[in-house]
């Protein structure tokens, strides 16, 4: 674990940010904890974008969806808390597009809020076969969660920009 802090603090120093860090990380939880769908959403009103996803077919960089005022909103965003479902009524009970997580051969999810100043600035997102993800996968990806708040606030500065 260690190690991994010290790979993402360094490769925040290099050029290409935040895409570098972003992938890294997606490297790094994968071999952790395992995940086929990874993306990161960073928080904009009530609503969520998605500024990475290794799996752009089905969930494309750019795509929203309104996360605020939901049971899921209001245990990741408002209470700041990391959810675990591990299985398929996980699932269903915080996601509207279940059907497609489901069609993919997902069925478990581990979503860690990244916190900044006191909020939730966007959220970690991982998912796996039904039945993949423990509590103990959570406690390793919360660790590491600090490491990739720089690149939510560039994602979204960048946002605002346009």
């Amino acid at each position: 674990m260690s190690d991994d802090l010290a790979t993402l603090s360094a490769l925040l120093k290099e050029p290409g940010q935040p895409d570098t860090v972003f992938k890294a990380f997606d490297a790094i939880t994968k071999r952790l904890v395992g995940h086929e769908l990874f993306t990161l959403l960073y928080v904009d009103g009530s609503e969520v974008a998605r500024i990475y996803s290794n799996r752009p077919t089905e969930y494309p960089v750019s795509g929203r969806k309104p996360m605020g005022p939901t049971p899921w909103g209001k245990h990741v965003m408002e209470g700041q808390k990391p959810y675990l479902g591990r299985d398929k009524a996980g699932i269903r009970w915080a996601f509207f597009d279940h059907e497609l997580i489901e069609s993919m051969g997902l069925g478990s999810v581990i979503n860690v809020p990244a916190i900044y100043d006191g909020k939730v600035i966007g959220t970690i997102n991982l998912l796996a076969p039904e039945g993949h993800y423990r509590e103990e996968h959570v406690a390793p990806i919360e660790r590491l969660a600090p490491m990739i708040v720089p690149g939510f606030l560039a994602a979204r500065a960048a946002a605002r920009a346009l």
